[in-house]
């Protein structure tokens, strides 16, 4: 039991879905795990713990934004032993290129601070995937035929963003998508030396402001769950 996370000593699996929404990581171990237990629940943050075809996988929600994240993933790593950490989440889309429902396997993940930004101070350090899991993922979505691309990303401290001039640069850099926590779980990983990969579906377009409706993106995310399952067991 740590602060945040009040499972048992065993109880997290080695291989960890993260989803944002603690609600999603309800509806996703439900979905896709057999026999899921809940094995938190401390500040309404859940976490499960169940099988997929034969592999132990706890799938545990992160919150929004890297400093909540910072907290779940530095426990389930440090105190519960996670070696493989994939975060499942929403993205809003920056190249006309990216459609939604689409999958964005982030390989890099660029950023203005993190809660690791201290530990670097004037180094700017180039968080990525790795390797391993970005390449058995795209392989996954290739065999579902499932429009997807790789390649960098941006991680936002802020939902609300006022800078137009920075995704206009980040647009004309070849960014895929905006989101809110990998690039933190990337150095973590980096830190503690395990695996970790952002698996994403557009929900929400940057340039045409489209967006899915709420009742249409949990069908939508199930692709998303299924490659990161498989990646983290290819």
């Amino acid at each position: 039991m740590t602060v945040h996370i009040g499972a048992a000593p065993g109880e997290i699996a080695e291989t960890v879905l993260m989803p944002g929404d603690p609600l999603r990581a309800k509806w996703a171990a439900e979905t896709f795990l057999e026999n899921p237990v809940c094995v938190n629940e401390v500040r309404g943050m859940f976490g499960f713990t169940g099988t997929w075809r034969g592999h132990r996988v706890t799938i545990h929600g992160s919150g929004m934004g890297m400093p909540s994240l910072s907290i779940y993933a530095n426990e389930l790593i440090r105190d519960y032993g996670a070696k493989t950490l994939i975060r499942i989440g929403s993205a809003g889309a920056m190249q006309a290129s990216v459609a939604l429902r689409d999958i964005v396997l982030a390989m890099t993940a660029s950023t203005l601070s993190t809660p690791s930004r201290g530990v670097f101070r004037d180094l700017n350090f180039a968080p990525c995937a790795d390797y391993g899991l970005l390449t058995a993922a795209h392989a996954a979505a290739q065999t579902k035929g499932i429009p997807t691309h790789v390649g960098g990303i941006y991680s936002s401290d802020v939902f609300y963003d006022e800078r137009p001039d920075l995704n206009e640069q980040m647009t004309r850099h070849g960014v895929l998508a905006v989101e809110m926590e990998a690039a933190e779980l990337y150095i973590l990983a980096a830190r503690y030396g395990v695996r970790a990969l952002a698996v994403l579906t557009i929900s929400d377009h940057l340039l045409t402001h489209e967006a899915l409706p709420a009742s249409d993106r949990q069908s939508s995310f199930r692709d998303m769950v299924e490659i990161a399952l498989e990646a983290a067991f290819a």
